[in-house]
């Protein structure tokens, strides 16, 4: 075949570096997603995203002599899922689609599902499910090679539960029991062992899922880089994991994620029904309730929500999850297992039912979910409510509330979204 650009013949090191591409250039910043910084952040901070500047190394300098690092706020506005972000940016398979034949395209399609039709996919981290606090103080103290060193040594010795492990067991028991009732549906829980650990280490984490009977086939182990786009290509529902900054990452992406923290004290958890508590605000929806409660005083809030009774709220980062839970309790109703159904879900806010309550009530109807039991505490503590209730997990966006819960016992997942979040630095 004739070549039509004979320079390729020639030596690399003798071409000059070929000029900048102004038109992809142009093309990334016209499919660019919408902004999710905060607005406080200002225009020169949107800019940084896409473009290196000064104020990049300086944070690397930052970073370097111990400095806290910054975190941006996420903006209490409409949550828009990963999907949405995705779209405008064609795949190379998009891009290959027109030189196929349609059965072809067909095949394609079908061999790059990386995971089962319908399934709700659950990506933990391997410091969720399992208790790797000496393992992660040895790589802080010592580094990356000791850290190796050390799990090679010990790649026999099986890993403890950790924060995300009965969640895990629970989402296994809904998985059976469907399986009961629809032996063929696929719409069930897929749980992916996200992890960052390098391939070389990855038996022991294996071992240790094989040893507890869980039913975890995939694993992605990242060898230090980011999973964000592993957590995208699973179509993951839900990110759990232990390091605050993937989550922070995850959550700027449009994944619902959230940081895992263990209770403080033993608690007996329910083998039989997977239960779920959340919080309102920031979690479900948007935070933009709490960004008025925060800006103006209490009585000013309770008449915005007085008068704002009929206006939906908007959507947090949980709502998918909430809808992924709901669908599977549907299927279990429409088999007459309502009683019996292996989900219960729970709203656990502040909020005082007669000023702020009804609102939420009626954003969850018009949504067209169901939540089994909502607890108004009107400002009492949260953690005495929840050693009631003994959840599997328990979504808040505040972090002194995750404190609260964790000292008497609950399994604590913190959502980094909204004004009223806490950074850790």
């Amino acid at each position: 075949m004739p070549k039509t650009q004979p320079e390729s013949d020639m030596s690399l090191e003798s071409q000059p570096p070929p000029p900048p591409e102004t038109e992809s250039s142009n093309r990334r910043k016209k499919y660019e997603p919408p902004e999710t910084w905060a607005q406080s952040l200002g225009h020169d901070v949107r800019e940084n995203r896409s473009s290196p500047s000064p104020d990049a190394h300086s944070c690397e300098s930052r970073a370097s002599h111990g400095q806290p690092r910054e975190y941006s706020r996420t903006t209490p506005t409409e949550w828009k899922v990963y999907p949405q972000h995705r779209m405008p940016y064609p795949t190379s398979i998009q891009m290959d689609l027109d030189c196929m034949s349609e059965m072809q395209q067909q095949k394609l399609q079908e061999e790059d599902e990386p995971r089962p039709k319908k399934a709700i996919t659950i990506a933990v981290s391997s410091r969720a499910l399992f208790n790797m606090m000496d393992d992660r103080r040895i790589y802080e103290e010592e580094g990356l090679e000791k850290y190796m060193d050390y799990q090679l040594t010990n790649e026999n010795v099986i890993l403890t539960p950790g924060p995300a492990f009965r969640f895990v067991k629970a989402l296994q028991h809904v998985n059976a029991r469907l399986r009961d009732l629809y032996l063929h549906d696929q719409e069930l829980f897929d749980i992916v062992l996200m992890t960052n650990n390098h391939a070389q280490v990855g038996v022991r984490p294996i071992n240790s899922v094989n040893h507890y009977g869980l039913l975890i086939d995939c694993f992605c182990f990242t060898g230090g880089k980011s999973p964000i786009g592993y957590l995208k290509a699973y179509l993951t529902n839900l990110y759990l994991s232990a390091d605050f900054e993937k989550v922070q990452e995850a959550i700027q992406e449009g994944i619902a994620s959230a940081t895992m923290f263990d209770g403080a004290k033993d608690m007996p958890y329910c083998d039989i029904q997977l239960r779920v508590a959340f919080d309102g605000d920031a979690v479900f929806f948007s935070g933009e309730s709490e960004q008025t409660a925060k800006e103006h005083r209490w009585d000013k809030f309770f008449q915005h929500e007085t008068l704002s009774e009929n206006k939906t709220l908007v959507q947090g980062p949980l709502k998918g999850f909430l809808e992924d839970l709901g669908r599977l309790q549907k299927k279990f109703y429409a088999k007459d297992e309502r009683l019996l159904c292996p989900i219960r879900t729970y709203l656990v806010t502040a909020r005082s039912a007669a000023s702020s309550g009804a609102r939420m009530l009626k954003t969850l109807r018009r949504w067209g979910l169901e939540i089994d039991e909502a607890l108004f505490l009107a400002g009492a503590p949260k953690g005495p409510i929840l050693v009631k209730i003994r959840p599997h997990i328990f979504f808040d966006d505040q972090m002194f509330l995750i404190e609260g819960a964790k000292k008497l016992g609950t399994i604590t997942a913190h959502v980094p979204y909204g004004v009223g979040q806490k950074y850790h630095t």
